[in-house]
């Protein structure tokens, strides 16, 4: 069955990092997540359309990117 790009749609995923927390915090005015423990997050989207749904996932994806590179960042000394 081939969904149709008006209809509703829904992305579910789960993400395993060392700092879930501090992805968790993170996505608080985007989406809404569960911290299930210290590694393990679920984030879960509802859209009324697929084209809303990839243009939510485009903005969860960047945010989460952003935030796994600060985080990186945190160890690193500037000479």
């Amino acid at each position: 069955m081939t969904q149709k790009k008006s209809e509703s749609a829904r992305l579910n995923l789960r993400l395993n990092h060392t700092k879930a927390a501090a992805l968790a915090a993170s996505l608080t005015t985007e989406a809404s997540f569960q911290l299930t423990d210290s590694s393990t997050l679920f984030v879960g989207e509802v859209a009324d359309s697929i084209v809303d749904l990839r243009a939510r996932w485009n903005t969860l994806m960047r945010g989460l990117i952003a935030s796994e590179h600060v985080l990186g960042l945190g160890g690193e000394v500037n000479e």
